[in-house]
């Protein structure tokens, strides 16, 4: 009888309607919210249909402000008292650059969403993921489309002296010294400025072919409005991501319209679900879903569905991650190891660009459902 208990017991642990308890480290509150909010968003939908395969989730949600400090404290309480089995999260490229090494440590699979800087899935933890392209990618995206478009000789970059910001804009240096493109730029500046004036004059003397920005919502927003107001006029300009890519941004008519960004999904590609997340979220949020919002979703399923495979456990977990393959809304996914990268999807960027006040996809070729405009027209 007893040898039955305890087979009854193992079969339980093992059974993917046990639920699978995940940590969640997101900006929930502070100047990085807007984005949070579309990464809980992600995530709420995921438990929807993780639900409907019989997979549910205990998420412990953990706000760390975006303040890397607060979100190792969320670490450590998740990996420690929690007994999580792994955790998605979490937004900022500080945050999971800090968390990422007591995610080692603890041997907790931690699976990043969105985080743009290398350096996150380049120390060779075994215990890191990434699903989205690191920033490489976006630098390389966004100047392949403009050689597309034109002919552009000169590039000036703007940009805040984060983690994100530096590690974006300096991919992008590189890759321009290969396309002969001159860099008669290069400005960071301080995260929450109240006033880029002085900078964005200074760029407009220069004159460039284009102009290149990395910066989170707030700024994103201030910076365009303050390009208008100086008479910055280049070719096109372009948003590294984060900011540039969100419905706040694009509700911003008289300074967003045309602008280039890149970005890790649209609705319109013909990726598994993608059209149909799209319409879901739209639906029960009531804006357009942004490639945070399926970066998440797609990160909590691959999570929950690794944990309930492997009973809870997080060594099981962790190699289930990096055995796996995956085709969904993010197309195909699979964490692997390549040029100096370790347990990183090696996911395809879009470029798209604001016209009558939404996102339209412009590059790759095979992807794009508008033509772009281009150059930048003359501000109104």
């Amino acid at each position: 009888m007893r040898k039955h208990l305890l087979a009854l017991g193992a079969t339980l642990a093992m059974s993917p309607l046990m639920a699978q308890k995940i940590g969640v480290i997101n900006s929930m509150s502070g100047p990085e919210a807007p984005i949070g909010e579309s990464i809980t968003n992600g995530i709420k939908l995921a438990e929807e249909d993780l639900a409907k395969k019989g997979i549910r989730v205990q998420l412990v949600w953990e706000d760390d402000t975006g303040k890397p400090q607060i979100s190792m404290s969320a670490m450590e309480k998740l990996a420690t008292r929690d007994n999580v089995v792994g955790v998605v999260g979490p937004y900022t490229s500080a945050c999971s650059n800090a968390v990422s090494k007591l995610a080692q440590k603890y041997r907790v699979p931690l699976l990043i969403p969105a985080a743009a800087k290398e350096e996150i899935t380049r120390q060779g933890f075994k215990y890191v993921f990434r699903m989205n392209a690191p920033a490489d990618r976006y630098a390389s995206s966004l100047i392949d489309a403009s050689l597309t478009l034109g002919k552009p000789k000169t590039i000036a970059f703007i940009y805040e002296n984060t983690d994100f910001g530096t590690s974006t804009s300096k991919t992008a240096k590189d890759y321009v010294a290969t396309k002969g493109i001159q860099v008669v730029a290069d400005e960071p500046y301080p995260k929450g400025s109240a006033d880029y004036r002085s900078t964005l004059a200074k760029i407009k003397s220069k004159n460039p072919d284009l102009v290149f920005m990395v910066s989170y919502v707030a700024d994103a927003i201030l910076l365009m409005r303050q390009s208008r107001e100086v008479g910055l006029q280049p070719q096109a300009f372009l948003g590294g991501g984060a900011g540039f890519t969100t419905a706040e941004f694009a509700r911003e008519h008289a300074i967003s319209e045309n602008v280039i960004s890149c970005t890790q999904w649209t609705d319109d590609v013909n990726w598994p679900g993608a059209r149909d997340f799209g319409k879901r979220y739209k639906a029960k949020f009531g804006k357009d879903a942004t490639y945070h919002a399926a970066c998440a979703y797609e990160s909590m399923m691959i999570m929950a569905e690794s944990a309930a495979k492997s009973g809870s456990d997080r060594d099981k977990t962790q190699a289930l991650l990096k055995a796996g393959k995956w085709n969904g809304i993010m197309g195909p996914v699979q964490f692997a190891d390549y040029d100096g990268f370790t347990n990183q999807n090696n996911h395809p960027m879009l470029v798209q660009q604001i016209q009558a006040g939404g996102y339209e996809t412009i590059f790759p070729k095979e992807f794009a459902t508008k033509k772009a405009v281009y150059p930048f027209p003359r501000w109104k």
